[in-house]
């Protein structure tokens, strides 16, 4: 068992405490032989009996308690189950120990920011929890009871996402009453930054995403041991907003690590190199910073203040055809030699109707895509696209043969400079994002924690 001993002994000891009640167990003693009647007769048990509740034996059994308040194995395994789910289920037996004692850490955190937060008179009421809820089940295509029934089949549950909820949104609100109003950014500031940018027309612009990890000398190569696995789940396919949600001590995880666009110079050194280094969709680190190590993810690039082509915005039909259940390859294969050879007939937009009903295809319209939209593949074949042409046939075993025809085209004009409001906000959050990190540090050292 270790404790953690601080200052804060006056503060823990106002909140409840809560402990861990032993259960007791009942010994019946049978009957000697000979005796006529069993001790337990007079209980009038029944003999063929049926349990109405499951009881888990490690269900209560405590973690860690932090100020007296008690994260469960409970806790800790529902939310490591959506890093499983996150994973798609594939995460190496060695991997899920070292996940668990991260889980352990991040649940102890959230337990912090929850009790300062509430220390501020900051609580975040259940139908702001219920809300958010039925938003993340939106994003699930699922109703919040249907989402709920769907996270408990997959061992977790609706309360363990709740709790991430809750602790980053008081967490947010309390950084924005005792840190925000304390950042300040200048005129001066901002306007060199909008002249920098003016100066830097043209130069590499990139959409990072960051899963920060704090480490001191003592810990380092733990914490690097600990980066490196994480890359290793991501490039295995593991998500990584995800993973920044989970790991990333930066406040940026709420939004799974997204710092949006930066330019090199907006970075650190380090980080700039390594973001200079790697291709759009890859992944690098763990990159050594000040106070820990960095993860890093390129999402997207482009040219600062320069028209991006696949910012042109499309005006698409699609013409597709499910494979029928059953379909076998030589089948499909003719079904989709028989799509190509119809689509090469197409003259333009206006023959898309006919096409589909020769072919007995659906046909979908959209008039509001952006070419950085589409999977990477589509996108260099509607770069090159002219109105009235179609892509060649693409799709799955699953999805069935489609094209898209291009229908219509509007380029985008010359990317204008941020405003001075976004440039100013930005400076803000960097400003905010590293003084949260010395106030999150501040309150582990002062709290009294009980591992188990």
């Amino acid at each position: 068992m270790v404790i953690m001993k601080t200052a804060a002994f006056r503060r823990a000891a106002k909140a409840s405490s809560v402990r861990c009640l032993g259960m007791a167990l009942l010994a019946l003693a049978a009957a000697t032989p000979g005796t006529a009647q069993n001790a337990t007769d007079s209980l009038k048990l029944p003999e063929d009996l049926t349990i109405f509740e499951d009881r888990d034996p490690n269900l209560h059994k405590p973690t860690a308690v932090v100020n007296g308040q008690i994260i469960t194995k409970t806790d800790v395994d529902q939310r490591m189950a959506l890093i499983v789910l996150a994973n798609g289920g594939k995460i190496a037996d060695e991997e899920l120990a070292r996940l668990r004692l991260q889980v352990l850490r991040n649940l102890i955190d959230e337990t912090l920011q929850i009790q300062e937060a509430a220390a501020n008179d900051i609580t975040i009421t259940k139908p702001e929890l219920e809300e958010s809820f039925a938003r993340v089940a939106t994003n699930f295509r699922q109703t919040p009871k249907d989402f709920a029934k769907y996270l408990t089949t997959k061992g977790s549950s609706a309360a363990s996402i709740s709790r991430q909820i809750e602790a980053e949104t008081a967490w947010s609100r309390l950084l924005r009453r005792k840190v925000q109003p304390f950042v300040n950014v200048s005129q001066e500031e901002v306007k060199a930054v909008i002249d920098k940018l003016n100066a830097s027309k043209g130069a590499d612009e990139y959409r990072v995403g960051e899963i920060y990890l704090s480490a001191t000398p003592e810990n380092a190569d733990q914490i690097f041991g600990n980066a490196r696995n994480i890359i290793d789940q991501i490039r295995q396919g593991g998500s990584f907003a995800a993973y920044a949600r989970q790991f990333s001590e930066a406040s940026t995880a709420a939004v799974g690590g997204d710092l949006g666009w930066v330019r090199a110079g907006q970075l650190p050194d380090a980080l700039a190199q390594a973001v200079a280094e790697i291709q759009v969709g890859q992944i690098a680190g763990p990159v050594a910073i000040p106070g820990g190590y960095s993860i890093v993810f390129l999402s997207d690039k482009r040219k600062v203040l320069t028209a991006d082509p696949r910012d042109a915005v499309l005006s698409l039909k699609q013409i597709s055809i499910i494979f029928p259940k059953g379909t076998g390859e030589a089948k499909a294969n003719a079904i989709v030699k028989t799509f190509g050879e119809q689509m090469k007939g197409l003259q333009g937009c206006g023959s898309v109707a006919d096409i589909a009903a020769k072919l007995g295809a659906d046909v979908i319209d959209n008039d509001n895509v952006k070419i950085r939209d589409l999977p990477a593949p589509l996108q260099p074949l509607m770069l090159d696209l002219q109105v009235g042409q179609a892509t060649p046939p693409f799709g799955s075993p699953d999805s069935g043969v489609r094209s898209l025809v291009l229908c219509g085209r509007d380029d985008p004009q010359d990317a204008g400079a941020p405003s001075f409001e976004q440039i100013m906000s930005q400076i803000e959050d960097e400003r905010v994002n590293k003084r949260a990190r010395i106030y999150l540090r501040d309150l582990r050292r002062d709290a009294i924690i009980d591992y188990n």
